[in-house]
């Protein structure tokens, strides 16, 4: 549809066509399974016997706005028709009351409630001119007569209201917030693959507009079909928050660590897993100031394990481009296969196993920071020791440098050794 709308290049559609048939899952479910949510976004839930029927019509205007489109014309069409059929029968009747359909010559009987009114047809024209405010000239209504004044009265109100709500309906069914919901995309699949040491969950989401959306913020919910189960799952931000800045296509990253409902995912029981995950994005429109909501879901036969994003932007001409044919291309990653649990377990058998003062992990020491860097995470030690601290096993470096007429000795710790090397690829694998 986007590629129709020429807000979609053809070739993105071929791209991520040929990314299904290329990139088939590695474990796929025995059986497709029914979803909550469309990729579309919307939900995939049919109400049945409902009996209580009278609560929809104590709520006319949202269920006009709620109806399709061919049932809301239909109805403006219908309440006009009659309408203006209502009112020309009550012309009609006051024209017959006051005997103004018989024939009569110029000047001739009283004054008629309403002139030229010579049967139903002409009654019919004149309610047509009163309601829509038309006025050719031809009729109109004299003072002869009160109660054809109070009808008069009563019809233009009347079409008044039905215009207001004609014209509100159209309006909100223009201006919904699902109308914009159009052009945010999300990436056909989501992906696990490891970030920073730990296992990470991540999705693509962008914005085809320049306009951009305000205070936008992301939520992801995982639930489980029977029993109906939902859990809030947390996206990683600095400023814990949910928020995000989408100017550019943004991947969206959940850490799966210790209480993530994804902790004791692993890659062989992914595709046994009855889950889905849903994806909220919710935002105030810059330009009409209405607020909207995305939404998508992610099964497990469309999360991809050991695979990361390809990059879609880069810098031409002074200025920033997104290449929206890869929008939804990955590429594998060298991926453990066990899951969070599994893993966190693996490495804290090697924690107690490992003597004093060798490192465990990756090995890789921050400046600043006390203990060393494992697993993605800050190990502190009972005592918080910069980066060039003394450690068992280190290695002293004398620096002839004099300051002050004294000698500094610096001594650096030892770092990426082989064997630790070793044992974390026998971890991951």
């Amino acid at each position: 549809m986007l590629a129709r709308k020429g807000l979609l290049p053809d070739g993105f559609l071929l791209t991520r066509l040929a990314e299904d048939s290329a990139q088939p899952s590695r474990f796929r479910s025995k059986a497709q399974r029914a979803r909550f949510i469309t990729k579309g976004g919307s939900c995939n839930v049919a109400h049945k016997n409902i009996r209580e029927q009278g609560r929809f019509l104590q709520d006319v205007f949202t269920t006009m706005v709620d109806l399709k489109w061919q049932h809301s014309l239909l109805i403006f069409t219908s309440a006009f028709l009659c309408s203006w059929m209502l009112f020309a029968m009550a012309w009609w009747l006051l024209a017959f009351a006051h005997g103004d359909l018989e024939h009569r010559g110029p000047g001739e009987g009283p004054i008629p409630c309403v002139t030229a009114i010579h049967s139903f047809t002409s009654a019919f024209l004149f309610s047509i001119e009163v309601q829509v405010t038309i006025g050719f000239g031809g009729r109109m209504v004299t003072e002869e007569c009160p109660l054809a004044i109070m009808v008069l009265i009563v019809q233009n109100i009347l079409g008044l209201i039905i215009n207001a709500v004609m014209l509100g309906c159209v309006f909100m069914k223009t201006a919904q917030a699902n109308r914009r919901a159009e052009t945010l995309i999300f990436s056909r699949n989501a992906v696990i693959a490891s970030r920073n040491g730990r296992p990470t969950f991540m999705f693509r989401v962008g914005d085809l507009r320049k306009s951009m959306i305000i205070s936008a913020t992301v939520q992801l919910q995982e639930g489980e079909v029977i029993p109906v189960c939902q859990l809030d799952i947390q996206v990683e931000n600095p400023l814990r928050s949910n928020g995000i800045f989408l100017v550019s296509p943004l991947i969206i990253s959940h850490t799966i660590e210790r209480g993530s409902p994804l902790y004791d995912l692993s890659a062989q029981s992914l595709a046994s897993r009855d889950l889905e995950i849903i994806v909220i994005l919710e935002g105030v429109v810059e330009t009409t100031g209405i607020t909207m909501q995305a939404r998508t879901s992610y099964t497990p036969d469309e999360i991809q394990w050991g695979r990361r994003f390809v990059s879609v932007m880069a810098e031409e001409d002074g200025c920033y481009t997104v290449d929206y044919s890869k929008f939804g291309n990955t590429v594998p990653v060298r991926m453990s296969s066990l899951s969070a649990k599994e893993l966190d377990q693996t490495r804290g058998g090697q924690q107690e196993a490992a003597p004093e003062g060798v490192l465990q992990g990756w090995g890789l020491v921050r400046a600043g920071r006390g203990g060393h860097r494992r697993g993605g995470r800050t190990c502190d030690t009972n005592t918080s020791q910069p980066w060039y601290a003394h450690t068992e096993g280190g290695e002293e470096l004398e620096e002839g440098k004099m300051e002050k007429g004294k000698k500094k000795t610096v001594k650096l710790e030892e770092i990426g050794r082989e064997g630790e090397e070793q044992r974390l690829a026998e971890a991951w694998d």
